[in-house]
């Protein structure tokens, strides 16, 4: 808790300089950077003792991709959202107010989701049992931690009002100011329980879901930092959100967190995420989209993810009608490996991750296009 050092400003006053939010953004990024590259080889030497990596997802149902990538997967361990998660968290304990309500929903939220997701990878990688948990148990217990977030939001008097209020980019007054109770739980739900699943399918590729991440984190620095300034908050005609400065240095930390994961997760992966991160970082972000009100531009900034979802549903339902592919596989990313002019495994990421800088700029524009 290096924020409070501020306090000593009086005898050093340099000090003060650790109460300024954009000090404590690069900082917590610093932090969680240097944690993840030191830590990074224990990580990988441990989970590599309790698993011997996760099999190709689509192994049963789409061959090609085990032709296409050979079996060096299959040895590389996973649950390497443990380190994502563990740095983030130490660069949060480092440079966070700690009792910021706000960075205590995100982080809860972190925390829980990342359990769903390591209960899933332990069971199926550790213990080999076939899938893991299955799908409607964690959808579930994904949706069981919206409603309680939602309905904590709601209860408490400093975040029920803004909780309740419908956002969209364009406009500066909400398109609904008040919400009913049980839409207000549901938006919530849908939010969180779509984002997390959304960054979960992304992640297929080596170094694609964590590089995807790190745009929209810094993308939601920027405008977390704005909605907790009440003179740009003003300036830019956002609702005001007390406290949301603290998400700006959350949101660096995962940022920091997510460039050293992806100094392991590179091409060739040396680890994986797995479930535990995916689902942990993925319901992070969007617990942060419905805190600052920009859960609509999280449609925008998360763009890369937001097509993966949308894949895969055209594609189940697609088939489910007219018994026919609209992909070579989803989600997205698979179908650029299997198309008739086929992208390496290093093109798709790379690509993939200039379109999400250019979603995540997009939506920083938004904030001024009102």
């Amino acid at each position: 808790m290096l924020y409070y050092l501020h306090l000593l400003s009086d005898q050093l006053s340099y000090l003060r300089v650790f109460q300024y939010i954009s000090v404590r953004v690069v900082a917590a990024a610093g932090t969680a950077f240097v944690f993840s590259l030191l830590l990074g080889p224990f990580f990988i030497r441990r989970l590599k003792n309790m698993c011997s990596g996760e099999d190709t997802r689509f192994s049963k149902d789409v061959p090609a991709l085990d032709q296409i990538r050979g079996s060096g997967k299959k040895s590389t361990p996973t649950m390497g959202g443990l380190l994502i998660i563990s740095a983030v968290m130490f660069a949060s304990i480092l440079w966070i107010i700690p009792t910021n309500p706000l960075f205590l929903a995100a982080a809860s939220t972190m925390l829980f989701l990342g359990a769903v997701g390591f209960a899933d990878d332990y069971a199926k990688i550790v213990r080999h049992k076939g899938g893991g948990l299955s799908a409607r148990r964690k959808f579930l217990l994904q949706v069981f931690w919206g409603v309680l977030v939602g309905c904590i939001l709601l209860v408490l008097p400093s975040t029920r009002e803004l909780a309740a209020r419908l956002m969209v980019p364009f406009l500066k007054t909400p398109l609904v100011a008040q919400l009913p109770l049980l839409a207000a739980v549901g938006f919530i739900v849908l939010v969180i329980v779509g984002s997390s699943n959304a960054v979960n399918l992304t992640d297929g590729m080596d170094g694609l879901a964590i590089g995807c991440v790190c745009t929209v984190a810094f993308a939601f620095a920027v405008m977390a930092y704005a909605a907790g300034h009440m003179v740009f908050a003003s300036y830019l005609q956002l609702p005001y959100v007390a406290g949301a400065g603290e998400l700006a240095v959350f949101c660096g930390a995962i940022l920091g967190a997510g460039m050293g994961f992806l100094w392991f997760n590179c091409h060739p992966a040396q680890i994986f995420m797995g479930d535990t991160g995916s689902l942990a970082l993925g319901g992070a972000l969007g617990c942060m989209a419905v805190l600052i009100k920009q859960e609509f531009a999280l449609l925008i900034v998360g763009g890369i993810f937001v097509l993966e979802a949308m894949s895969v549903i055209m594609q189940v339902g697609w088939f489910k009608l007219k018994h026919k592919r609209i992909f070579a596989c989803s989600p997205l990313h698979h179908h650029f490996e299997l198309k008739k002019n086929p992208w390496s495994e290093t093109q798709v990421t790379i690509r993939f991750w200039i379109i999400s800088v250019i979603f995540a700029l997009l939506g920083i524009l938004l904030l001024k296009i009102r």
